[in-house]
């Protein structure tokens, strides 16, 4: 297995919210973790809202007993919606903060995946699909028929999501279990990557560089600064 990751400010923020964790050796029963999460909330709060939320369920997954991924990931989650809630009630600086979450681990060619917020994953092969579903108002809006997949990347209410760690005690992640195919690319990114870059690039980026992995991460960072870096940007490369 190979995996790497970069977390970058981008050029229009002075604060980097995002937080990522790349680990391709065992973390308590699970043989590697990969997480990235994008925090939500003013000054400092979003910011403290991913790192928390990462390190939180990081040190769960490595104390816990649990062998299930998918269980172990929703407890994980769970208990730690409850810290983020309890520090924002404790701290009125946090109030109002939140983050996205996607976590994935592969066990015996079978990736499992949490997902909360519009954060992503995908697998990449002879072509790009995206895993997890986004948490947002205008995912509803392209369920609904109301815009089509290329005006959601452009729409003002782009940034609007409907679900996030710490939002509030039902915050509900989603899981996915997926069996990969040999050759399998996995990428895991904030949307400081997805709302610069689509779909058909990000496939191009990768595929053209799958056997160099680093090279192929580090493109896709200064590829969405080149266009513009409206956000911070995380991506996390991982070749099974």
């Amino acid at each position: 297995m190979e995996s790497f990751s970069i977390t970058d400010i981008g050029v229009k923020r002075k604060m980097n919210q995002d937080y990522v964790f790349c680990e391709q050796n065992p973390v308590g029963s699970l043989p590697n973790l990969f997480i990235v999460a994008d925090g939500m909330g003013g000054h400092s709060a979003g910011d403290f809202a991913s790192r928390f939320s990462v390190e939180k369920v990081v040190e769960y997954i490595r104390n816990s007993k649990l062998t299930s991924p998918i269980r172990l990931f929703e407890e994980a989650i769970k208990n730690t919606n409850t810290l983020l809630l309890k520090e924002a009630k404790d701290n009125p600086n946090l109030e109002g903060m939140g983050t996205t979450f996607v976590a994935a681990t592969i066990i015996d060619e079978v990736l499992y995946v949490a997902n909360i917020g519009d954060s992503r994953l995908y697998i990449v092969h002879d072509d790009i699909k995206q895993i997890t579903r986004d948490h947002s108002l205008v995912e509803e809006m392209i369920k609904n028929g109301e815009i089509s997949k290329s005006e959601a990347r452009v729409h003002p209410n782009k940034n609007i999501i409907t679900r996030a760690l710490g939002a509030n005690s039902g915050a509900i992640p989603d899981f996915f279990e997926v069996a990969l195919k040999e050759e399998d690319i996995i990428l895991i990114c904030s949307d400081g990557l997805t709302n610069m870059i689509d779909d058909t690039e990000l496939f191009e980026i990768v595929e053209s560089r799958k056997d160099r992995i680093k090279s192929a991460v580090r493109a896709l960072i200064e590829k969405a600064n080149e266009y513009g870096g409206k956000d911070n940007i995380t991506a996390i490369v991982v070749k099974p």
